[in-house]
């Protein structure tokens, strides 16, 4: 498996957990939980691209390596392609995974799967996915569900994504985990282009890739990472970390 460039674009304007990136989960501020989990992957060199002085310092003291970027990008893709073109203005680096920000909890195991699938080189754009497991999960908008041909064992050829139950009949459901691995023409080339149709439509930004005609694979996985938007959602992160260091303390 080639190295990557791994980013996690991070932003202080969370308005349901405001200062999002430096709340406190096992004694740490997230934004360096997710970039530990980042770093235990083992894929490449982990860098933080934010837009707050403040989020900078706490990676920066933490022994991590921070990046700048505007503080008006609508997306993580565009944070993380002007982080790159920053960081690699050469374009020796050719593919780049991005971590969001709030997922503390994240396997690093995933983050290595995500890698994988861009061994295949068609593929622009590579992302995970998990199955759906819960009656409630199959109707509720705010799960993502991927359909998709499966082409080898847990490995999908992606064809479209939705808040919808799809696809329709009796089967098993794929909830999609937002974590990507991008090429870099295709990063590039897909921050040069308008906000697409369906994209608009479902509000799934990886819509717009695969309506430009891009290839996009999924790997599945077991778990679904827990992303913090709430208070109650970092307090869950909070127990389930606390829970780990029980465990690790213990073995």
């Amino acid at each position: 498996m080639s190295r990557a460039l791994v980013l996690i674009p991070a932003r202080m304007r969370a308005t349901r957990l405001p200062d999002k990136p430096l709340a406190e989960i096992a004694g740490l501020p997230m934004i360096v939980q997710v970039m530990r989990r980042a770093e235990e992957a083992d894929i490449g060199e982990v860098v933080v691209a934010t837009d707050a002085e403040e989020i900078a310092a706490a990676v920066r003291a933490h022994g991590g390596r921070a990046v700048m970027t505007r503080a008006d990008h609508p997306s993580g893709s565009d944070r993380i392609h002007e982080a790159i073109e920053a960081l690699d203005p050469e374009g020796r680096q050719d593919v780049v995974v991005n971590v969001q920000g709030d997922l503390p909890t994240i396997a690093p195991g995933a983050i290595r799967a995500v890698l994988a699938v861009m061994e295949e080189k068609a593929v622009a754009l590579g992302t995970l996915v998990a199955p759906i497991e819960r009656e409630e999960d199959r109707e509720a908008s705010q799960v993502v569900k991927m359909v998709g041909s499966e082409w080898k064992p847990g490995r999908f050829r992606c064809l479209y994504f939705t808040r919808a139950t799809a696809p329709w009949g009796e089967g098993q459901l794929w909830h999609h985990i937002g974590l990507y691995a991008w090429r870099r023409d295709a990063l590039r080339r897909f921050v040069s282009l308008p906000p697409s149709p369906l994209e608009l439509r479902e509000k799934l930004e990886q819509l717009r890739a695969l309506e430009a005609g891009m290839r996009v694979d999924a790997q599945a996985v077991e778990d679904v990472p827990l992303g913090v938007d709430t208070p109650a959602d970092l307090e869950r992160a909070r127990a389930m970390m606390a829970q780990r260091g029980s465990a690790a303390a213990s073995s």
